[in-house]
């Protein structure tokens, strides 16, 4: 079990401090187990998957992105993760304000796997996380770090 944690690791693509404070603080409140990695903006994101090739022990088994970001957008993000073979297997949940149609679509259309709206309440922030370990990392067969190289 506690390799099958190491070889776990969960990056968070989040821009917002406030929203990132109350992930961190749901995150613990929902005894999730997996290392969680954080960057603030599209360039830092593609910056991290591009070293995580590089470096294997960074490379994340699951993203949460949100889409409205500073540098490079999510939507940016996707296109640009959706053409690369090596980075395109990684999982991606949109995890956003947005309840747009068109982002729900478009996100989608460039490979998300889901498209959650942001939990605005902690207590569901909790629970957001406590479903995403169940069913993302205990239920859900991830691609790990040796198919992703």
């Amino acid at each position: 079990m506690e390799d099958e944690i190491k070889s776990i690791r969960i990056l968070i693509a989040e821009d917002d401090e406030d929203d990132y404070l109350l992930m961190k603080e749901a995150i613990a409140g929902a005894r999730f187990k997996y290392p969680v990695d954080r960057v603030q903006n599209g360039e830092q994101l593609m910056d991290h998957l591009h070293t995580s090739l590089e470096s294997p022990k960074i490379k994340p088994s699951l993203i949460l992105l949100d889409l409205n970001m500073p540098l490079k957008s999510g939507r940016e993000v996707l296109a640009e993760i959706n053409c690369h073979p090596d980075l395109k297997m990684i999982p991606i949940i949109v995890l956003t304000t947005s309840s747009s149609k068109e982002d729900i679509a478009l996100s989608y259309d460039l490979g998300v796997n889901s498209f959650v709206q942001k939990p605005l309440r902690f207590e569901d922030m909790v629970n957001f996380f406590q479903l995403l370990q169940k069913y993302w990392i205990e239920f859900v067969k991830l691609p790990s770090s040796d198919f992703l190289d």
